[in-house]
């Protein structure tokens, strides 16, 4: 539960810093999908299950430790996407380019395209190594993984239209930074 509200009150922090036009009661997060709040429902049953049944398996401190270090990790590099990108940054693919919109590729931009969905990625993952949710360990994998693919499309095919050859040749240089997600692909 610290982990979960520590995220989502540092998403309306950060946006408050960086973005206080965007600021809405929307940037906690919370209100995020049906998905989402279904996933969060399905990991407290889990762990509520499993530790009825087989408390041993909710006793694993060395698995615990990791998934802490996986929370950490990924809250970290997500925020410190959010502050690197400054108003850039927005919880909305942006449809329109503002005259500040800027193409950000330093600090954390420069290890990945997508530092913030990767830190996501690997914080919500490490939540349920953290509760050594076995079955949700690998349904929150497969539809993080699966959002973000979609969304990381949706998001190039914006951010060619805004800047095209500049994003382009940063797309070349810099991974998107999750597993066997590239990005869109652009025919020449």
């Amino acid at each position: 539960m610290c982990s979960l509200s520590l995220f989502h009150y540092s998403e309306y922090l950060v946006t408050a810093i960086n973005n206080p036009r965007s600021l809405s009661l929307d940037s906690f997060l919370l209100n995020h999908s049906f998905e989402y709040n279904l996933a969060a429902l399905s990991s407290w049953v889990e762990f509520t299950l499993e530790k009825l049944l087989f408390p041993e398996l909710k006793q694993i401190t060395w698995l615990s430790t990791v998934g802490l270090l996986m929370v950490i990790f990924g809250d970290c590099l997500r925020k410190a996407a959010m502050l690197t990108a400054g108003s850039n940054f927005n919880h909305i693919v942006q449809n329109e380019k503002s005259d500040t919109h800027t193409l950000v590729t330093s600090g954390v931009y420069g290890w990945f395209r997508h530092p913030s969905y990767v830190g996501w990625f690997y914080w919500s993952i490490g939540t349920q190594v953290l509760l050594c949710n076995p079955i949700c360990v690998v349904g929150y994998a497969l539809a993080s993984w699966r959002f973000f693919r979609e969304r990381i499309e949706e998001e190039e095919i914006t951010l060619i239209h805004f800047f095209g050859e500049e994003y382009l040749e940063y797309k070349r240089k810099v991974p998107s930074g999750l597993p066997f997600i590239k990005g869109v692909k652009v025919e020449l």
